[in-house]
């Protein structure tokens, strides 16, 4: 019985031939992930467990992008504890106001994570690197805590799930769209520890940011780990930015899969999850007359810069409805300034939105965009539980970018190959 690609990662960094599902390994780690909520958790274990020392100050990353710049005294303590920290053992990935970004947007931005990795992060969607090919999944503080200290993970190996890719996304159609689609297929506990694998075909359609926001989604399936086959999209974006060598695994032709699901790209709509569960998902001819109060564009699932490209196409000439609060947050600076020279951001001012520096913000509820009591959003963020964004009354729905800028400036859920 030949092992899939996660399987593969696994028993690499276990140092075995050989895993199988359920199977208990010890795993050595390459990236070790903290923000500023859950960072100081980790440290306060570290330093309760009496450790002296990291494991290896290369391989330890901390963004502070959550309640970034801060937004009042606790979350200015945080900071202050994760600066101080990074500053004690010389953490050479620390990442701040000014220089910092949306984690999972930053990272692979920056070359730290790579194809064939092992990668944990106290962080949900940390799953997000599997699109390199990477094996990268969220854990608690305390994980955070021993993996800073020791550079290794205990995991139980999942079974998988296989996404056969074919033909090509249509007009307006983004990663996004897939990824609810398939939770909505599947729903929120469709691959309840298990690997998401995408292959196929149609994989050389997708762009990587199309595979960034469908691999950081791969836990609201109840996934253990989201993970595409590397190609030449892959080898091409890591090309210039990661700095070492890395590994490709690939699944074997006998590998084990638990379901196996093909996925016609060309027959995917604009879609979109209502409240309150991502898998109550809707194309957008489905939708009806729903009106908003708030368009959100940006987060660790859809703040690149091919999402700052098309809202801007949507926005180019147009104006957001009136009682309509539209906020765009580039998720890097580098995404940010971009933005700017290609006059993105001219566009979305002169358009009535505001443009925020890269922070989580809005997602978790956290500052720069709280919804009040009967508000909706939409949002490209990705959870829409009760209270995700606010008021436990208020409600927010799942869309892409080019959703969330047509709605914005229809007022309501709007089909965005209207306006292209």
């Amino acid at each position: 019985m030949g092992m899939t690609m996660t399987q593969k990662i696994l028993a690499a960094h276990a140092g075995f031939e050989k895993v199988e599902p359920g199977q208990l390994l010890r795993c050595k780690l390459d990236v070790v992930l903290g923000n500023d909520v859950t960072t100081p958790v980790a440290i306060n274990e570290f330093e309760k467990a009496g450790f002296t020392k990291v494991f290896d100050k290369d391989k330890i990353s901390m963004v502070m992008d959550h309640f970034t710049p801060n937004k009042d005294i606790k979350s200015a303590a945080n900071t202050l504890q994760c600066r101080t920290f990074a500053g004690k053992y010389d953490i050479t990935n620390y990442y701040d106001v000014g220089d910092m970004g949306i984690e999972h947007a930053l990272l692979p931005e920056k070359g730290i994570v790579a194809s064939g990795e092992c990668i944990i992060g106290a962080d949900s969607h940390t799953c997000t690197y599997g699109a390199l090919g990477a094996f990268s999944t969220g854990v608690g503080s305390t994980d955070m805590c021993a993996g800073m200290a020791t550079g290794e993970a205990w995991f139980k190996v999942p079974s998988a799930i296989k996404f056969n890719l074919t033909g090509k996304l249509g007009k307006c159609v983004m990663g996004k769209d897939v990824i609810l689609h398939i939770i909505g297929m599947i729903g929120v506990d469709g691959a309840l520890y298990k690997s998401m694998e995408f292959s196929g075909e149609g994989l050389s359609s997708l762009s990587m940011d199309d595979r960034l926001s469908m691999a950081n989604m791969a836990i609201e399936a109840g996934a253990k780990n989201g993970i595409f086959a590397v190609d030449d999209v892959t080898v091409a974006y890591q090309k210039g930015r990661v700095n070492r060598e890395y590994k490709i695994y690939e699944a074997d032709p006998d590998a084990v899969y638990d379901e196996v699901y093909n996925i016609d790209l060309s027959a995917i709509e604009p879609t979109v999850s209502f409240p309150h569960l991502p898998e109550n998902t809707k194309t957008i001819g489905e939708c009806g007359d729903v009106a908003i109060n708030q368009s959100v564009i940006g987060s660790c699932t859809n703040g690149r810069l091919e999402d700052m490209e098309m809202a801007a196409k949507i926005l180019e000439g147009r104006h957001i409805a009136p009682g309509v609060r539209c906020i765009v947050i580039p998720a890097t600076q580098a995404v940010y300034l971009e933005s700017m020279r290609r006059g993105y951001l001219e566009t979305f001012i002169k358009a009535g939105c505001v443009v925020s520096t890269p922070t989580c913000g809005p997602c978790l509820g956290g500052h720069m965009g709280i919804l009040a009591k009967g508000e909706r959003a939409v949002a490209t963020t990705n959870r829409n539980f009760v209270g995700r964004m606010g008021h436990p009354e208020s409600e927010v729905y799942l869309a892409s970018p080019a959703v969330a800028a047509a709605s914005a400036v229809a007022g309501k859920l709007a089909d965005p190959r209207k306006f292209i």
